[in-house]
């Protein structure tokens, strides 16, 4: 696969305007990145935007805590994906996950795949990894997984560490071929971006884009 075609390019900040919003989008059009990621409102400025192109829309759900209700994550999930979204990135219960309350954490997950599902959009479960233990990051995968997500994904980005090599590795020997991973949180280089896929990332959640992409041409890279 293409460089271009791994990124989710993304704008979650909390000051986000929609004129930045068009932006993002009419960058992502311009290198043809696989999604971009926004807020859960920015959906339709994002689909008016990008309609006619192939670039899809991720919007995130119960972003960046992931403690609001499960309705609530489902409601929102089932707004974005009427206005355009074909993927949702959602925040699964981290304090649920980590007290072992996993049938909570299960119905939590699975509630909005099922609302995804209707839509024909994708589910990616972010863990937060940074938060969890090894075995935290297992189990929270494996529920991923019986809960029917596609993805699981490292973090925020509203939270350090971020994406690290050794939860990218941990994840995608959890799943094997059958989740695919995304990492995400403080990837702002392609040194880092090549370190996340040879970890076994198969997408990257990432703000600098486009800076990554011109690095790359500017290595010699091919993208």
């Amino acid at each position: 696969m293409k460089l271009n075609k791994i990124f989710d390019h993304t704008l979650l900040k909390p000051d986000a305007e929609p004129r930045q919003i068009v932006q993002l989008c009419r960058e992502a059009k311009a290198l043809d990145f696989y999604a971009v990621c926004v807020g859960s409102s920015f959906v339709e400025t994002a689909a008016e935007e990008l309609a006619g192109c192939d670039v899809k829309i991720a919007a995130v759900a119960g972003f960046p805590l992931g403690t609001c209700t499960t309705e609530t994550k489902r409601v929102e999930a089932e707004q974005a994906c009427r206005c355009g979204a074909s993927e949702i990135d959602m925040v699964l219960h981290i304090g649920m996950l980590r007290s072992g309350d996993y049938d909570y954490v299960f119905r939590d997950i699975q509630e909005v795949v099922c609302t995804a599902e209707k839509y024909g959009a994708i589910v990616k479960v972010i863990l937060e990894t940074g938060l969890l233990s090894d075995d935290e990051i297992v189990k929270g995968c494996r529920i991923a997984e019986d809960a029917g997500a596609r993805f699981v994904k490292t973090s925020t980005g509203f939270l350090a560490p971020g994406a690290d090599v050794h939860a990218v590795k941990l994840m995608k020997e959890t799943v094997g071929g059958r989740l695919l991973v995304k990492a995400s949180g403080g990837i702002r280089s392609y040194a880092a971006v090549k370190q996340m896929l040879q970890a076994g990332a198969d997408r990257i959640g990432a703000s600098a884009s486009v800076s990554i992409m011109q690095e790359a041409a500017e290595s010699g890279d091919h993208t």
